[in-house]
């Protein structure tokens, strides 16, 4: 087995350090990742403005039923 020379150790180190440095992540969690991702897509205007329609439809059908109830209890 030959021994390594000593002029190579702060090359092997130099090359460790950076591979571990490449595969290093940013976020801690998949959560961070995703805000962080969620806002740089609504910094590039991916997301349009909401649809109020969804909103319209709730108080639609809230309102169907409140006059439901209304005919049946009279």
């Amino acid at each position: 087995m030959k021994d390594r020379s000593n002029s190579s150790a702060p090359a092997l180190v130099s090359l460790e350090d950076s591979a571990r440095n490449g595969f290093a992540c940013l976020f801690s969690t998949s959560d961070e990742y995703e805000a962080a991702l969620i806002s740089a897509r609504r910094a590039e205007g991916r997301y349009g403005k909401p649809s109020p329609w969804p909103m319209i439809a709730f108080w639609a059908c809230a309102a169907a039923v409140a006059a439901t109830v209304l005919f049946v209890a009279i």
